[in-house]
């Protein structure tokens, strides 16, 4: 039985049309998401797409709610929608993920600082092993930090108790076990 998940969290066009957060290594990042999503294709593990919604910035059904176009749910792929950085919060994810034995999921996506970070943490906290995709994961420049210390600082702090870090190149499918 397959008991992994892969979670893709907020990759939507608004994220990606915001000139005042431009998304760091856009192009990179797309591709590494890709990548990890090629691979659960081929591992035939469920992939379940996460969409933020809100409102006044990003309302469901618009054009910025949409997933990016470069990134295409398939038929068989589930979309959660969330209205707060945890995409566990009020959502049916969870018990999604325990009504089809998911023990492990594998996360990317965006905002680092956001909704990955709290994902990853609640996702710990609820007994699911996880990893993070660290080269599919991204944010922008804050006031107070650049893009690439958020993402570093997170990366440090989510692999010292709550996630196993790995690049789109190093996951495998096929070897994640409980």
């Amino acid at each position: 039985m397959n008991n992994t998940a892969l979670l893709v969290i907020d990759v939507q066009n608004g994220l990606f049309s915001d000139p005042k957060c431009p998304v760091y290594k856009e192009k990179m990042l797309i591709e590494n998401i890709k990548k990890v999503i090629k691979k659960a294709t081929e591992a035939n593990i469920p992939i379940i797409y996460i969409q933020h919604t809100d409102d006044s910035w990003i309302p469901k059904g618009s054009k910025v709610w949409q997933i990016y176009e470069q990134i295409k749910p398939s038929k068989e792929d589930k979309k959660i929608i969330k209205f707060t950085p945890d995409a566990f919060y009020k959502t049916s994810l969870n018990s999604e993920l325990k009504n089809n034995g998911i023990k492990n999921l594998v996360i990317v996506g965006l905002q680092t600082e956001y909704c990955i970070d709290t994902t990853c943490r609640r996702a710990f906290s609820l007994g699911f092993k996880t990893t993070l995709i660290k080269d599919a994961h991204s944010t922008c420049d804050s006031s107070k930090l650049n893009a690439v210390e958020i993402i570093e600082h997170h990366n440090q702090v989510l692999s010292d108790w709550f996630v196993e870090m790995k690049t789109a190149d190093q996951i495998n499918f096929y070897k994640i076990v409980e």
